[in-house]
Parts: C-alpha cells; structure tokens; sequence
C-alpha cells in the first residue's frame, strides 16, 4: 500500500507573505489544524495551529500583522505518493509528527495524515505506534 492510496489531494496552502489570521480561518473553514507553505511550488514550511498560538499569540502579537514566514515550522519532513505507508507510519514516529506534506518532482501533491492511516484496520497498529512516539514529550514542535 502506498502513501497515495491514503493521502488528500486537495490541500489548501498559503505563502510565505499570508497573514497569520487568514490561515486560521483557512484551518476553521477546512477543519485542518495544519497548512503547508509554498514559495512558488516548494513547500517551506508548515503553519499548525500549535505554532500560531505558541509563535504568535503567546507574545500577544497582533495575528493580522504576523505573516505565515513569522510561525511556520521549517525543515519540514515529506513524503513521497509512492512510498510504502508503513515507511510513511514510521517516519511520522520517527520525527514525532502527525502530518506528512506529500510531494513529487518537487511539487506538493497531497498531504497525510495519522488519521488516515488510522482508518485503515491493516495499519491500526502502524498508526497507533506511531501515535505513541509522536506523543512522547519532546523540545521538537510538532506538525
């Protein structure tokens, strides 16, 4: 089973330049708690709803004013749609993340989610493993 088999194709993104509080309503309007960011067709980051209130709202920053390029997690791990899911599950765990941005010939093409794989009752346990690991306590921010 590969990563395109589970992950949404339909993912919304936002700039480097886009203003905090229109990514919040991006993460409400799609129920999504997170939004990659492209600078052009490269992603370059992630906006979770974990970063703007710990990057942004924390400091009692003004979120119409701090742009996306201001929270975003950098370094941001990817999948590949052809990677096996299992490899995927593991990677999650691995870098204690919830959420792989999914790209291709340098273009994202889908994101994936724990949850996704969690649907699937062959990958219950890869999901839940993986889960246990993201949720160990760490210094990492998590996506």
């Amino acid at each position: 089973m590969k990563v395109k088999d589970f992950m949404t194709t339909n993912v919304a993104y936002v700039t480097p330049n886009t203003p905090v509080v229109e990514i919040a309503k991006i993460m409400k309007d799609k129920n999504v708690g997170s939004v990659p960011v492209l600078d052009g067709d490269k992603v370059v980051g992630i906006v979770t709803d974990r970063d703007i209130v710990l990057r942004d709202i924390a400091f009692g920053k003004n979120p119409n004013e701090v742009l996306a390029k201001d929270v975003m997690t950098v370094g941001v791990t990817t999948a590949n749609p052809n990677m096996d899911i299992h490899d995927a599950a593991r990677i999650m765990a691995e870098k204690q993340v919830r959420r792989l941005p999914v790209v291709e010939n340098g273009r994202l093409v889908g994101m994936l989610a724990i949850g996704d794989i969690a649907v699937e009752s062959k990958l219950a346990d890869d999901a839940g493993e993986a889960l246990s690991d993201i949720s160990k306590p760490t210094h990492i921010l998590y996506y």
